[in-house]
């Protein structure tokens, strides 16, 4: 990459991000063809009530802070009276913020790297309720960070709680169409064999940036929720109809940002399947697989769906990651390049809108 260093780079990795920074570390030191490590040691101990506390165990004086964070890894633990608790979304945000308090102002400027946005299901108001994502939001911008860099924000528009900061949502589209091809050999990228669908109205835009790409039509589910009541973290679906063109013979991708329990995912495949749909596939930035695995494999087995591609950015429980239907799609090499372009003052616009690299891939196919 051309460009001038604006500033001594260094990475925080926030607890649960090791392997994902030691990725990012790797192909900085690769770029900048050198041994030295760009990670900065940090301590995150707990006192026995829970509370916690930060300790850099090196100097940041006039670095270039690129502070990582997984906010929903709950696989980190803590003791709390003698119990060991796990890390909440909460507890990881409250860490960045302890971390920002212990550079005490003595970095060259602080990016927040938030693989997935913390409270970004909280993202709009309703009725009588929080505005989670917006509120921290503008207390990281109090608190001086520069740069907020996020992936596939369920509502990018939660920017505009801060419209003087610098916000980059990134889409994971080549990555995860190169895994496509890689993984499924006879793929083919063309109208009358293909369509993007969304799985909800509210994923269209999501589904309309891969689709443009690939020159491909769309279709979507529409889904009437209870919002008067919430069942185990969400609200029932009371409708659930596919809208688009004739899906006889065509291969399906569904593209959405965090996929919860899967119940609703599950729904899709089986609507698709009756509209006759050839192959099912699902690009899943976020797969939290909530109530377990089960019910995919039975899917599967069912012959529901063919291939579901998730990625890296959140924690996934290793032993469930080499499943036959299951494929892991790494973005830390993306994330690099995010941190390389900001710290060399270099424009990310042909990073967040991948085109040419998906046009080059359709054409390797042909």
């Amino acid at each position: 990459m051309n460009g001038e260093y604006s500033g001594n780079l260094g990475i925080i990795s926030m607890p649960g991000t090791k392997k994902f920074c030691s990725k990012i570390d790797f192909y900085l030191k690769q770029w900048r063809e050198t041994d030295h490590t760009f990670i900065i040691d940090a301590e995150y101990p707990r006192f026995s009530s829970g509370d916690g506390k930060v300790v850099l165990t090196e100097s940041v004086r006039g670095k270039d802070i690129y502070i990582v964070s997984d906010p929903y890894n709950y696989s980190i633990t803590y003791k709390m009276r003698g119990i060991d608790t796990n890390m909440s979304p909460d507890d990881h945000y409250q860490d960045i913020k302890r971390v920002i308090s212990a550079i005490n102002g003595k970095a060259w400027r602080i990016s927040v790297i938030m693989t997935m946005l913390y409270g970004s299901r909280q993202h709009a108001r309703n009725c009588r309720e929080s505005l989670d994502c917006a509120v921290a939001l503008r207390e990281l911008e109090n608190l001086g960070v520069k740069n907020i860099i996020t992936f596939d924000a369920h509502d990018p528009r939660v920017q505009n709680a801060i419209p003087l900061t610098s916000f980059d949502n990134l889409y994971p589209n080549y990555q995860m169409m190169k895994a496509l091809v890689r993984n499924v050999g006879d793929i083919s990228i063309d109208p009358s064999r293909m369509i993007v669908v969304a799985p909800d109205a509210g994923g269209i835009q999501r589904c309309l940036k891969l689709a443009e790409s690939l020159n491909l039509n769309i279709g979507m589910f529409y889904k009437r929720r209870d919002t008067t009541h919430v069942t185990e973290g969400h609200n029932p679906i009371l409708f659930h109809k596919f809208l688009g063109d004739n899906l006889f013979g065509k291969d399906v991708i569904i593209v959405d940002d965090i996929m919860d329990t899967g119940e609703s995912l599950i729904d899709s495949f089986t609507e698709l399947k009756r509209g006759g749909a050839k192959r099912v596939f699902a690009f899943i930035t976020f797969g939290m697989f909530t109530n377990g695995y089960e019910c995919f494999e039975v899917a599967y087995r069912n012959h529901l769906f063919d291939k579901i591609f998730v990625s890296n950015l959140i924690y996934r429980q290793e032993e469930h990651i080499a499943r036959e239907w299951l494929v892991d799609v790494d973005l830390s090499k993306y994330a690099a390049y995010i941190i390389e372009s900001i710290n060399k003052e270099i424009s990310i616009s042909k990073i967040l809108d991948p085109k040419t690299k998906i046009s080059k891939l359709i054409e390797s196919l042909k």
